[in-house]
């Protein structure tokens, strides 16, 4: 498979050390510095070189800000019969582009970055395959994330955004709770110390990328409940209510049983 990839950053070079040895690969950046380390791949910095090499999958891994008007800008050198592919944590948009580029296309979200995963074990982690799309791109992907030892779901577009709300809106709003409120200590606990390490590493992700995860259109909901159980918290300790701050303990053993 002659597999393209636009973006030379994390997952961008991860996904070429990832493809090269099985497939035909070339990664496309105008930053030439950025492809200095990439090897046994195709280094392309100009649009032309796209439509040369020709590939079969075109891999979008730009950043989340820039996905679309990436798409936009090299569709004219991207092959008809080219399927196109994205690896965005949010999909707002995604489906009308796709559907009136007239490309094939297969959208996925590997769940896992390089900030806080280990790229060589991965099978603690999971990865979504959004169920539009081409056959033939959703069995690719499938096939690659099985060799890498992921756990694999299926999700509609509107079913992606949905579950991403859940899963990560909450731990990041509540590692910037959990940062607003810093004040540093001498002699940090280990809980603290586990917290401060988790919000380093997200403190360490792109603003936009925080952005859109926080304003996907699900997220508001997540969030608000967040702020309820807080003020019932707030309300049990307030009212040293020790009956009732037992009960607020089972409910929580029993949610992360």
């Amino acid at each position: 498979m002659k597999i393209c990839i636009l973006g030379a950053g994390k997952m961008g070079t991860w996904l070429t050390d990832a493809l090269c040895l099985d497939h035909e690969v070339a990664i496309f950046d105008r930053d030439m510095s950025k492809l200095r380390y990439v090897f046994n791949t195709q280094r392309l910095t100009k649009f032309e070189e796209i439509t040369e090499f020709a590939p079969e999958i075109l891999i979008n891994a730009v950043t989340l800000k820039y996905t679309l008007p990436a798409f936009e800008e090299v569709l004219p050198f991207v092959p008809k019969n080219c399927i196109l592919s994205d690896i965005s944590s949010v999909k707002t948009g995604l489906q009308e582009f796709y559907e009136k580029s007239g490309y094939r296309y297969v959208s996925t979200h590997p769940m896992f970055g390089p900030t806080f995963a280990n790229l060589k074990d991965l099978g603690m982690h999971h990865a979504i395959i959004i169920t539009q799309g081409d056959h033939l791109g959703k069995t690719f992907f499938k096939d690659f994330f099985s060799s890498l030892n992921l756990n694999i779901h299926e999700y509609s577009f509107d079913g992606h955004d949905e579950t991403i709300a859940y899963s990560l809106s909450i731990p990041f709003a509540s590692s910037l709770v959990f940062g607003a409120c810093m004040k540093h200590q001498k002699a940090p606990g280990t809980t603290f110390s586990k917290h401060m390490n988790i919000a380093k590493g997200l403190m360490s992700e792109e603003d936009y990328l925080l952005t859109e995860i926080l304003f996907n259109p699900y997220t508001y909901q997540q969030v608000e409940n967040i702020r309820y159980q807080l003020k019932h918290l707030l309300g049990l300790i307030e009212k040293k209510d020790t009956e009732g701050l037992q009960d607020f303990l089972n409910m929580v053993r029993k949610n992360i049983e």
